[in-house]
């Protein structure tokens, strides 16, 4: 226990001087350090550009050896963007009645064909005519009630079919189908925001739910809620279909009014108005992977990867119809329509355009994301400042100060110089704690600085372990190395217990917490691990080598 090898003493200060350069970059100010400077908006600006190049080369210098990761604060320390979100469940019963009209019409053309007309949708009711009734009645209601969905993992099915008159069958979203469409909805969508606000899942954004409709959403350090309102307010339906750019056809159809009936008329970024077919080739639902990317100009683009599956069809497509136009159309606008030169494999398609970097990200993160089931209407929107952030963080700074000074002279009076290695030992847990925070991304929030002051307290309790055996040790006649190495030895299986049974707690309120109770958590379960590092390994350290430097026959304590 006493022995200490050269080895084992490189580990030691390898593990505190990390921690330290980890920590350091949160002792001083971004001017210090270097700002990340503010992307170019227009990226035809060359000059700009050359600006923003020279100013990224300038900030990376600027740090010399010292990571650029700082700790990240919360909502409730720095201030963001605060949003209410409700989603309709009119709407989602009306969208979810659409999605079904491919099966119903699938299911109506099977063997013996039930001739009808189109059906009728109005919000969540779908009427449909039944031109055969004294033949096709019973067969259409009993198709009908075969294919009807249950909701999500629920066993609530998604219509009631009645038969309405002589003709018509109504298929009607119920009341219990809205409320499990809401519950099915919700979660969805939290998962979509999250995805789309947050695609690299390193900020500490959150995300939680109201009621059977409504989402809270807080994202610190954002000062701009019209960028997020843009990014979630875009409902994310992306398609690949065939086009057709010739002028004057597209001329004809605007000054009709009408196409033919498989196409239709879109706007496009790059050629105004073009014709596209009406059934999609492929989907977003078939896109694997998408991130922002470089195209051969050097300017923004977004890069997407389509699954197996769909990047087989889609050479299909891109060989099949060389010398043709094909259009990604996102949200009813065609984003880019390339001719097809020669076949394309793989599955790696972009889009161009004049995007920034910024349009180009959150457009990925919005196809990546896939569609929203609904439209979010925003309630609730507020912008926090950072002046109460800077008072809580003075106030728990303070409470820190205190809280250790208390605690140092306490181990002091009471064990003396052996007191004051584990108060040694104490900073280098703080330093270790915010090392730590800072190279895992974390976010500290009011209760992550709680968090912190409570592992103050907490840490000094292996100490006190050891030494309170230590001391009887020595009153019972051993001398000083016999009874640290005594001490620590039957100390270490009550200290391995009690942080262990904390351990399993800050798990839970892991797992099951959201938002400040998981900042908690993370600072309690990162203070446990250090705390019992520098309080086993660190104190130990120093003892032994005022053990063997000074040689006492005796410790004062």
């Amino acid at each position: 226990m006493l022995n200490f090898p050269l080895w084992k003493v490189g580990i030691i200060v390898v593990v505190l001087l990390w921690g330290t350069v980890l920590a350091l970059p949160n002792m001083f100010s971004d001017g210090f350090l270097g700002v990340q400077p503010k992307e170019v908006s227009d990226p035809t600006n060359t000059a700009a550009v050359a600006a923003y190049e020279q100013q990224l080369q300038e900030a990376d210098q600027s740090w010399w050896f010292l990571p650029s990761g700082k700790l990240n604060l919360g909502l409730d320390l720095q201030g963001g963007v605060y949003l209410l979100m409700e989603i309709d469940p009119a709407e989602i019963a009306a969208n979810r009645l659409e999605t079904v009209q491919a099966d119903i019409r699938s299911a109506f053309n099977r063997n013996p064909l039930i001739e009808r007309n189109p059906p009728v949708q109005n919000e969540d009711r779908l009427t449909i005519e039944i031109l055969n009734p004294e033949e096709d009645m019973d067969e259409a209601v009993r198709r009908l009630n075969r294919l009807n969905p249950t909701i999500g993992t629920t066993q609530t099915e998604l219509f009631d079919v009645q038969q309405t008159g002589d003709r018509f069958i109504q298929l009607t979203v119920t009341g219990n189908a809205r409320t499990a469409l809401a519950s099915d909805a919700q979660s969805k969508m939290m998962e979509i925001i999250r995805r789309r606000i947050d695609p690299d899942g390193v900020a500490e954004i959150s995300i939680t739910p109201q009621g059977d409709n409504r989402i809270i959403l807080e994202a610190p350090g954002e000062a701009d809620p019209k960028r997020i309102k843009d990014i979630l307010g875009q409902a994310g339906r992306l398609t690949f279909n065939m086009a057709n750019l010739d002028s004057s056809a597209i001329q004809a159809a605007i000054n009709s009014g009408r196409t033919l009936p498989r196409q239709q008329l879109v706007d496009s970024v790059d050629y105004g108005q073009i014709l596209i077919n009406r059934i999609p080739e492929l989907t977003g639902a078939d896109i694997a992977t998408a991130n922002r990317c470089f195209d051969e100009a050097n300017f923004p683009a977004v890069c997407f990867r389509l699954n197996s599956s769909a990047a087989t069809k889609f050479y299909n497509l891109t060989r099949n119809n060389t010398g043709k136009n094909f259009a990604i159309v996102l949200d009813g606008t065609s984003m880019s329509s390339p001719t097809i030169r020669t076949p394309i494999p793989g599955g790696n398609v972009i889009i161009e355009g004049r995007f920034t970097i910024e349009e180009a990200e959150d457009l990925a993160a919005i196809i990546e994301a896939g569609e929203l089931p609904a439209k979010l209407n925003f309630l609730d929107e507020r912008t926090v400042g950072p002046t109460l952030g800077a008072e809580s963080i003075a106030a728990g700074s303070r409470a820190s100060l205190i809280g250790l000074a208390f605690v140092g002279l306490f181990m002091v009076l009471a064990y003396g110089l052996i007191g004051g290695f584990a108060v040694g030992s104490l900073l280098s847990n703080i330093v270790l704690i915010i090392g730590a925070l800072s190279g895992f991304g974390a976010t500290l929030t009011l209760p992550g600085i709680a968090g912190i002051i409570l592992t103050i307290g907490m840490a000094v309790d292996a100490n006190v372990i050891v030494f309170e055996r230590i001391r009887e040790e020595q009153a019972s006649g051993r001398s000083p190395a016999t009874a640290i190495q005594a001490g620590y030895e039957r100390a270490l299986s009550a200290i391995l217990d009690a942080n262990i049974t904390t351990f399993i707690a800050a798990s839970i309120l892991y797992m099951v917490g959201s938002g400040p109770v998981k900042g908690f958590a993370v600072t309690l379960a990162i203070g446990i691990l250090t705390s019992v590092f520098t309080a086993f390994v660190v104190t130990r350290w120093l003892t032994v080598m005022y053990l063997r430097t000074m040689r006492p026959k005796r410790l004062s304590m």
